[in-house]
């Protein structure tokens, strides 16, 4: 079987009996204030056989100043990358980080941008592994054989700046911006030198795709939460943003779990946007 969203514990575990040497585990901790954090995490504690991998060097490209905190890399080094990691064409990758799926969802996204379809997130994170009495260690497990991933089609799109600046005028798709609401107005803005959104977008934060326990809503409760705010849109009208193309990725996997499709991704989000003189911005409610 082929986990293409989700995985819960009782699969993983499942799955690493039935057939271990097709499951490739990766913890992918991070935290936006402090890039060593997700490190640390990993070192710590993490789940047994899991290798980390890091938002900031190995899931992001080259940084230009004005093209967002987490660019996307080239697909050559994100192969690379992933084939360190022992990832073959029919591997079963399971993602996870300590923020119920929040970086872990750009990981998925990522390898869904290479091609690759079997990638879930282990729903509810670490803290659901520990909540089902399942341990965790210090153990570092040692290097995997070299993967065979190569690049195939992709699954997903992206839309680049000067598309969504095209869009603030013609309106032909909605912006849907992951953000906090508070960020979303313009408020309490602690990551980017600009606060505010681009115009004409809907706020749609991304935790509200979650559980009180951070496991993902059922589907129905998911497509009752885009409908209020999408309405009757199609998913491929949309375009999906945040702040640096990371916690969108969570809104997408929501959008597909709840039967919508897959919609663009905005990968520079605002980080790319309010760096941009031409760039307009606008604050308060949308």
């Amino acid at each position: 079987m082929s986990y293409q969203h989700l995985i819960s514990v009782a699969q993983l575990l499942s799955l690493q009996q039935s057939d271990p040497t097709r499951v490739v585990v990766l913890d992918s901790s991070h935290d936006l204030f402090d890039p060593q954090a997700g490190a640390l995490a990993y070192a710590q504690n993490h789940l047994p056989g899991a290798h980390f991998v890091s938002m900031e060097k190995e899931m992001g490209g080259v940084k230009e100043g004005n093209n967002g905190r987490h660019p996307l890399p080239k697909r050559q080094d994100a192969l690379a990358v992933f084939r360190r990691l022992g990832v073959n064409d029919d591997t079963q990758v399971v993602i996870y980080d300590n923020s119920q799926g929040t970086h872990a969802s750009r990981v998925w996204w990522t390898l869904r941008w290479l091609g690759h379809e079997s990638v879930a997130i282990l729903d509810g994170g670490v803290q659901a592994w520990q909540a089902q009495g399942q341990p965790l260690t210090q153990v570092v497990p040692a290097a995997p054989h070299e993967g065979t991933l190569t690049d195939r089609p992709t699954t997903v799109s992206v839309v680049s700046f000067e598309e969504v600046l095209a869009n603030v005028h013609s309106q032909d798709r909605l912006v849907v911006d992951a953000r906090s609401e508070d960020r979303f107005r313009g408020e309490n803005e602690t990551l980017d030198p600009v606060g505010g959104h681009i115009p004409g977008a809907v706020s749609r934060f991304y935790r509200h795709n979650l559980n009180e326990d951070g496991t993902f809503k059922t589907p129905e409760a998911l497509k009752q939460g885009f409908a209020a705010v999408i309405g009757a849109r199609r998913a491929e009208d949309l375009i999906m943003q945040c702040g640096s193309g990371v916690s969108a990725c969570h809104n997408l996997l929501a959008l597909e779990l709840a039967g919508l499709g897959t919609a663009p991704l905005y990968v520079g989000s605002w980080s790319e946007w309010c760096s941009r003189e031409q760039a307009p911005v606008a604050t308060g409610q949308a």
